[in-house]
């Protein structure tokens, strides 16, 4: 589906691009990709004055404030190396940017996210990140049940696995919003930010 429209506030919230994630091998599109393609976006964002929103998962050193619950599938333990929390440096440094640390996949619970957004007048966002069907995919919902419309730059995430990405692209973003390329997340950005 084409995009539609953007919000004359609109933020871009970026999900987990940190030192520890962007790493890892991802599909379909690695780490890098995703990275180069999200600059992109926070760039033009940027140049419109337009929220750009940083979202890091972090963890006491401790691990106390892991979610708690039991799963089945094994949890990862301490020995995260130092700065695996750190933003990429290619997105880092940018003083009128919004930092939000979660200690969840999503990054809505237990964060001020919503009222940075809020205080800001965003009334939409666009998503990038990495994992597609964990952070970006939780961060969506919650987007969504908070109100917001929300815009998926799909070529912009990547997951663990391709088809867990495919999953999030094909039958779950399509009902939390509108999907599209980088590209086209930025024509859209010109035609109607100038």
């Amino acid at each position: 589906m084409a995009l539609t429209a953007l919000d004359p506030r609109t933020a871009l919230v970026v999900v987990d691009l940190q030192a520890g994630i962007v790493g890892a091998p991802t599909a379909p599109h690695s780490g890098a990709e995703v990275v180069s393609r999200t600059v992109g976006l926070a760039d033009a964002f940027r140049a419109r004055d337009l929220p750009v929103v940083l979202v890091r998962v972090s963890f006491a050193a401790d691990f106390g404030d892991v979610p708690p619950g039991r799963t089945e599938a094994p949890r990862s333990g301490g020995g995260r190396p130092e700065g695996w929390d750190v933003i990429v440096p290619e997105l880092a440094g940018h003083p009128g940017d919004v930092t939000v640390t979660k200690h969840n996949w999503g990054a809505f619970h237990g964060t001020d996210l919503d009222v940075q957004l809020r205080r800001r007048g965003v009334t939409q966002i666009v998503l990038t990140g990495i994992a597609t069907s964990i952070g970006v995919e939780s961060t969506a919902r919650a987007a969504h049940e908070h109100g917001y419309h929300v815009t998926l730059a799909t070529d912009a995430m990547s997951d663990l696995d391709a088809e867990a990405h495919r999953g999030s692209v094909e039958r779950i973003f399509p009902r939390l919003g509108e999907t599209g390329s980088t590209a086209e997340v930025l024509e859209l950005l010109a035609k109607t930010h100038g």
